[in-house]
């Protein structure tokens, strides 16, 4: 099982970090969601696509940091 990281920004609340989880939780290969707001750190566990998870994160509203 692989482990993404992204720095994410917009990330400024619990209430961000459940919509991220609740967001990429329903990508194909997603097993787990980890966000830690202090940082803007989004961890992902799985198989699933890195382009699918950082298209998925800028439709939510937290584009991946350049």
């Amino acid at each position: 099982m692989a482990t993404i990281e992204l720095k994410a920004r917009n990330i400024k609340c619990g209430g961000c970090a459940s919509a991220i989880r609740e967001g990429l939780s329903g990508l194909p290969g997603v097993d787990s969601v980890e966000v830690d707001v202090d940082s803007g750190t989004v961890r992902v566990s799985g198989e699933a696509d890195p382009a699918a998870i950082e298209a998925k994160l800028a439709e939510l509203g937290y584009p991946v940091a350049a």
